[in-house]
């Protein structure tokens, strides 16, 4: 768990951290390995945990206290299958407490009882064992809406971030690859890239600026798997609706980078052609990218 917590700090997205080994940790220490200029091979070796040394992470867990707010919600239960049932939602936010926090410490809902235990009881007072991914920089934006840096905050995603020149989504690595100016990688995370009904649409693309909590218009004519009978839906805004927290549109109709309510699903399955991330690495890209970056789709 500390190497995923380090190279979550540092910006190469190891997915959900979770303590487990597998394909999204190998494609984050290539990333690194990438950016440190040594060799790729996606595995530990002294020079790639010297890299990692740059995160001053000394332990993957924190012990926190947790406080009214972290528990007051609200939270809406169990969220329905149906777009026209979560359209009549005032919000599709989190479920409950659990899975708010998971979200906010970049892991899951198993993994935090895993950490803690079963009958863990997440109210005020309560001390509980998190993954340290807390960051203190929040000095977002100024124009950013109240809202937009709640959920920010609410994430853990750093007001510190690369500015993007332009980004490179490889679908074959399953990754999405952020570079500078002087085109040195400095962030990657891992994406869900499409399907073989609607596949990832490649060429140069640009990123027309981002919806933040958006809400999402559900049309099943864009969707292959709609189901016989289903209607336009407007969908309330939310951690779990279909596209997460934010929206990156682009100027590929109806294609957008975005996040997801199913963090753990992330390069493991497929999506309706647009690129989705985990809530908190959409979060943070939102924060690298602005009108006019160039966006590059690859095989």
């Amino acid at each position: 768990m500390l190497v995923q917590v380090a190279l979550d700090r540092l910006g190469f997205g190891p997915g959900v951290i979770d303590g487990r080994t597998g394909q999204t940790l190998t494609l984050a220490i290539k990333g690194l390995q990438t950016a440190a200029g040594l060799p790729v091979t996606g595995t530990m070796d002294p020079a790639t945990a010297q890299a990692l040394g740059k995160a001053g992470v000394a332990q993957p867990v924190r012990d926190i206290v947790l406080t009214p707010a972290d528990v007051a919600g609200p939270f809406v239960g169990p969220i329905p299958k149906k777009e026209d049932a979560q359209a009549k939602l005032p919000a599709l936010g989190y479920q409950n407490a659990l899975e708010m926090l998971a979200e906010r410490y970049h892991t899951t809902p198993a993994t935090l009882i895993a950490l803690n235990s079963p009958d863990t009881k997440l109210v005020a007072g309560t001390h509980i064992r998190v993954p340290d991914v807390i960051t203190n920089a929040r000095d977002y934006p100024a124009d950013a809406k109240p809202e937009w840096k709640a959920t920010l905050a609410g994430l853990n995603v750093a007001s510190t971030q690369p500015q993007a020149d332009h980004i490179v989504v490889s679908k074959s690595a399953k990754a999405l690859m952020v570079y500078d100016a002087g085109d040195k990688l400095v962030a990657q995370f891992p994406v869900t890239t499409g399907s073989s009904h609607d596949p990832l649409p490649l060429g140069t693309w640009t990123i027309y600026g981002a919806d933040t909590n958006p809400k999402f218009h559900f049309n099943p004519k864009l969707f292959w798997d709609a189901k016989k009978g289903e209607t336009k839906a407007m969908l309330p805004p939310g951690p779990n609706g279909p596209v997460g927290v934010v929206w990156l549109d682009l100027s590929k109709p109806h294609y957008g980078i975005h996040g997801t309510p199913e963090p753990q699903n992330i390069g493991r399955t497929a999506s309706h052609g647009c690129v989705r991330m985990t809530n908190w690495d959409a979060a943070r890209l939102a924060l690298m990218v602005k009108p006019g970056t160039k966006a590059i789709f690859k095989a």
